[in-house]
């Protein structure tokens, strides 16, 4: 049997609100674990917001979109430096999570272990 990734424990913490875990809001997170490609990524509540890394150490990626919001209405940012910040608003958070994974990038597979930006990949 396969040890778990640091991404597979993390959700795991998260949802099951386990002991030194961060914590969300328990809709937007689920919502978010449903989706197999955000399931990948690295999830990182903080704030009121839940941001996907492509990678599980500081610094962060932050190249992805967010969800901010609860179980009545959420809003889907994109990554700071784009043009267009809000991409939807007063959405569901499956709603949410779904339009997240339409924004991703093709090449956002899943996360790696280790800080940003992976060696070899950027300069």
């Amino acid at each position: 049997m396969a040890e778990e990734t640091v991404v597979e424990k993390t959700w795991c913490g998260i949802l099951n609100r386990l002991p030194g875990s961060r914590r969300g809001e328990p809709a937007v997170i689920e919502a978010a674990y449903t989706e197999p490609r955000l399931r990948a990524l690295f999830p990182f509540p903080s704030h009121g917001a839940l941001t996907f890394h492509r990678n599980t150490e500081f610094p962060w990626s932050n190249d992805l979109p967010f969800i901010v919001g609860d179980v009545r209405a959420c809003t889907v940012y994109a990554p700071l430096r784009a043009s267009k910040r809000v991409l939807g608003e007063s959405l569901t958070p499956q709603e949410a999570a779904a339009l997240v994974v339409a924004h991703l990038p093709d090449d956002c597979g899943p996360a790696f272990e280790g800080p940003w930006p992976h060696r070899g990949t950027l300069t």
